[in-house]
């Protein structure tokens, strides 16, 4: 018998039913005639509240609610891939060709395509014993990605009957199991999982391996781990939603799930339309083929916007458990909290700091440490990685928000207004930003790319903090009176900031770029700062050094040198060694 109860106040998104109605904590329900979907957030023997996922207006007093009998959960199979959901799983693309450019009230469409038949290659026999985890068939789910079906977590059994290779739907039973209790269960393509668990694993590895970018900042500067958690803030305009698209496009995750939390409606269709367009340069495949688009605008309903991100969070979980590195653009986590605190006023709690629930640095850790490089149930090891940007109204990093994501991430690449309107992008100011996952990377580097690398990466570090100082002496009385050695260091410092740690994304070389080139322009760059200092400690003048304007040069690597022909980076020492002896002639 189904478990009912009725509607006696409705505020927003919350609503309020009487008595007790039987109904679980986290359950997800239909509300009213148009069967809303909702969940429980609390209970009490006189009365629960439900926040629901959808528009609310309509709904009156003394409709139904009904309950589901499960947790708001997502359905994990094959498809999911090269698609676009809302907040609660719902494909966009369905429902328009259901309903149009509008999501209407209490649609339903099923999450996947369950008429669909796909390729099936079986990995198990009869007689095999299964545990929870293990892969029982392969399907390539699209071009670039090999979906795994795997048996549910809290599943295993021995086989007692399976199916050949072939074309089925996601929920033809592939597999039967003999449970330990005697009693048989059909294994098909399709789990349900609900958003807010986090899915098992073995264990946790610790992070040993660098997410690539192919941003010299950040793989440089500041890099993130597979398995890591960073967070972008900045103000408006500064650049976070270019910054994710760059990781989106150029990093080597397997996967990227991009979650559109709270953004603007325009911004989410410029992503959907360019991620639709762009071809994926590792494959020559499109990069739709691994990539999965969750957008929850901010016209749309409050309550699902807060489920979006654990909407992302557990589809990122299961391809983790195939044995995938799986990275998250979560854009941004400040709208969703936003949600939290909109829906916390409606359910009249104690406000916290501006506003804000006294549990939003709890659900903040919650949702970071999810992330992680783990040994998955079946001997796989896959990763999440989180990357969350935080949108501080005018850009203040002290608002709690932002506070609060510093205490729970390891990486933290602060965007500065002051750098995005001098056009220096990606605008991550190298002395508000850290990454502390630089000694973990540290053996990585010296294996695969040189011993010298986190060395060099320092001493960059140290002119640019150097820099800083010396900007404090020249605001005030000029540079002019500074010594030859200390304009030099601010000249290097220049080379840097414009030849290294900007990057233009719509240069064909400079948009993403390796790590070995990006060791031998550090290499150069601090060989030029070494000829340099031996020239001024020999008398000579900043004046003669930059008539040379070899400075201009080194600043102009990163267009001159093509990603394909990185020999000609070898020329440059030579060409520091001429600018050295031309120096000395011209000076004898």
């Amino acid at each position: 018998m189904s478990r009912t109860g009725i509607i006696y106040g409705i505020n927003g998104p919350v609503i309020y039913l009487k008595g007790n109605t039987g109904f679980k904590m986290s359950e997800m329900v239909y509300v009213g005639e148009e069967k809303l979907v909702g969940e429980v957030i609390s209970l009490d023997k006189d009365r629960t509240t439900i926040q629901v996922y959808e528009e609310t207006s309509g709904l009156r007093p003394g409709e139904v609610v009904e309950a589901s009998g499960e947790a708001v959960s997502v359905t994990l199979a094959p498809g999911i891939l090269d698609n676009i959901f809302d907040g609660i799983e719902r494909p966009l693309e369905r429902i328009a060709e259901n309903a149009g450019a509008f999501i209407t009230k209490g649609i339903s469409v099923d999450s996947l395509d369950m008429q669909k038949l796909w390729e099936t290659h079986i990995t198990v026999s009869e007689g095999d014993v299964l545990h929870g985890g293990d892969i029982i068939a392969e399907v390539p789910e699209t071009r670039a990605i090999v979906h795994k079906c795997m048996v549910p977590p809290d599943i295993s059994g021995t086989v007692v009957s399976v199916v050949e290779d072939g074309r089925y739907t996601i929920h033809d039973t592939l597999v039967t199991l003999e449970l330990n209790d005697g009693t048989t269960r059909d294994i098909t393509m399709i789990q349900r999982w609900p958003i807010r668990v986090p899915r098992p694993v073995h264990d946790r590895i610790p992070a040993s391996v660098p997410l690539i970018t192919g941003q010299r900042i950040l793989d440089t500067m500041f890099p993130i781990a597979k398995g890591g958690t960073a967070a972008i803030p900045g103000g408006f305009g500064t650049g976070k939603t270019m910054t994710q698209h760059q990781i989106a496009k150029w990093s080597d995750a397997d996967i990227i799930i991009y979650i559109g939390c709270g953004e603007r409606g325009n911004e989410m269709t410029q992503v959907l339309e360019e991620f639709q367009e762009l071809v994926d340069p590792r494959s020559g495949n499109p990069l739709m083929n691994r990539t999965v688009l969750i957008a929850n605008t901010s016209n749309m309903p409050v309550a699902a916007r807060e489920a979006s991100i654990y909407t992302g969070l557990t589809l990122a979980e299961y391809y983790r458990d195939m044995g995938y590195d799986v990275a998250i653009m979560a854009d941004s986590t400040s709208r969703w909290a936003e949600a939290l605190r909109e829906l916390s006023g409606r359910l009249e709690e104690m406000p916290a700091e501006e506003g804000f629930p006294a549990y939003l640095a709890s659900r903040l850790s919650a949702f970071y440490e999810r992330a992680g490089m783990m040994h998955n149930l079946n001997g796989t090891d896959g990763s999440v990685t989180i990357i969350g940007a935080v949108s501080p109204q005018g850009g203040d990093f002290s608002e709690p928000v932002t506070q609060n994501t510093k205490r729970f991430v390891r990486c933290f690449w602060g965007l500065d207004k002051s750098l995005a309107y001098e056009r220096h992008f990606p605008a991550i100011h190298w002395l508000t930003s850290y990454s502390e996952y630089l000694i973990d990377l540290a053996g990585w580097y010296n294996e695969h790319v040189s011993p010298k690398f986190v060395d060099y990466r320092n001493r960059m570090m140290a002119i640019l903090n150097q820099e800083n100082s010396l900007m404090e002496i020249v605001k005030l009385i000029g540079g002019d009176v500074l010594p030859d050695d200390q304009k030099l260091t601010l000249e290097i410092a220049k080379v840097i900031r414009l030849g290294f740690l900007q990057q233009n994304a719509f240069h064909k070389d400079d948009t993403c770029v390796s790590l070995e080139k990006q060791f031998k322009m550090m290499e150069i760059i601090l060989y030029l700062y070494k000829k340099c200092r031996e020239l001024v400690a020999r008398g000579m003048p900043m004046s003669v050094l930059k008539a040379e304007h070899i400075f201009e040069r080194i600043i102009s690597i990163k267009y001159d040198v093509p990603n394909d022909n990185l020999q000609m980076l070898d020329f440059y020492h030579q060409e520091i060694d001429d600018f050295y002896q031309a120096v000395l002639e011209k000076n004898a």
